[in-house]
């Protein structure tokens, strides 16, 4: 491989994650080619063929295995309870390996996993991509510049009205399935959090079942205390007929009130694609749904200043992680960050399930 020779990536799994979200940013980063997607369903085989004429096509990971020394990285994008069998056998075979969140059912196991990847010298990242999300960019900005003071309340929101079933592993209560919103969802949240606050020592969350038919949580609440003091709510839910602000973030000077998702997952469901990784008109949002800085008033009554949002970059994330492949550095996002997710969220689970808040301070080599 010479420096300009494009890194050869397989993707497996072509479902939502693969489909909107990998193969898409993939193609469009510099110094990355699509190489193989893998999926055993037919009618996605087709798909990808369509979308990109070049690629490959395989039916099993095993034929990523055996053609492992013609691949630079491997992402897995298949549903939850393949993650750590298949970026296990990814890490042991020496093939570099992004996972999609949520990189394991417990902290454990993605501890398990990081251990590997140090032992063999293998890359391993986890695609945590709301970090890169146009809303979550602007509040660093702002809690970098201390335009809030010092934060005292962090309120997150990934709320949706979606009252029918859709069926599939997401919804699925089977335990080794990993589905639900609090490790859907869940694990964006709790991760923006982590990032902004740093770690949390009590959790305390409560998780329901509310429609018809559902076996796994499709309204939950989480609440974090921090070390530093601050306190996280967080709220993942797709039964909620009237949607809150994605951030309502308080501090003793002022607050930050953001409403709306980041246009990035629509414009790719759209078929919308970034030019490159520098693509300056990507995840670009229209001023009318600008948050608002200010003090003392709603902003739904004019209270606060338009605050101009930081465009979303998820093309950052595979811009990251070629420059580490072809330099050396670090990950994006690492596997012991994300198990400092899992061991969060495997407490907002016995939180709810013993109507108990948990205290994390003695877990803190968990946390580190």
């Amino acid at each position: 491989m010479t420096p300009t020779t494009p890194l050869r990536v397989g993707l497996v799994g072509y479902g939502l994650a693969g489909s909107v979200f990998h193969a898409p940013l993939v193609s469009a980063t510099a110094g990355l080619a699509l190489d193989t997607v893998v999926t055993s369903d037919p009618a996605r085989q087709a798909q990808a063929r369509e979308a990109y004429p070049d690629v490959r096509i395989a039916a099993s990971a095993q034929e990523l295995w055996d053609r492992s020394p013609a691949l630079d990285l491997v992402v897995i994008a298949s549903p939850n309870r393949t993650h750590v069998p298949l970026a296990t056998a990814a890490l042991t075979a020496g093939i570099p390996v992004v996972v999609d969140k949520p990189l394991a059912a417990t902290a454990a196991e993605a501890h398990e996993l990081a251990a590997l990847a140090d032992r063999t010298g293998t890359f391993l990242s986890v695609f945590q991509n709301r970090r890169w999300d146009n809303d979550f960019l602007t509040l660093r900005r702002l809690l970098a510049d201390g335009e809030l003071g010092e934060v005292q309340r962090f309120e997150s929101r990934f709320e949706r009205w979606r009252p029918q079933l859709k069926g599939g592993w997401r919804e699925s209560g089977a335990p080794e399935e990993v589905g639900g919103l609090l490790y859907d969802l869940g694990s964006h949240v709790v991760d923006q959090a982590l990032v902004l606050f740093g770690p949390a020592v009590r959790v305390y969350a409560e998780t329901d079942v509310r429609r018809p038919g559902a076996e796994a949580d499709d309204d939950t609440f989480i609440a974090l205390t921090h070390v530093n003091g601050v306190r996280s709510h967080l709220y993942v839910s797709a039964t909620t007929a009237q949607l809150g602000p994605r951030f309502r973030v308080l501090g003793s000077r002022a607050g930050y009130v953001k409403y709306g998702l980041d246009p990035q997952e629509a414009a790719l469901r759209e078929g919308q694609r970034p030019v490159g990784d520098a693509d300056a008109t990507w995840g670009v949002e229209p001023e009318h749904l600008w948050g608002r800085l200010g003090s003392g008033e709603s902003p739904l009554t004019g209270g606060g200043t338009p605050l101009p949002t930081v465009p979303g970059n998820y093309p950052a994330y595979y811009a990251a992680v070629a420059n580490a492949l072809r330099a050396g550095g670090p990950p994006p996002v690492g596997a012991h960050e994300a198990a400092q997710c899992l061991a969060v969220l495997e407490a907002a689970r016995t939180s709810s399930r013993e109507g108990i808040t948990v205290d994390l301070s003695d877990r803190r080599t968990t946390l580190s």
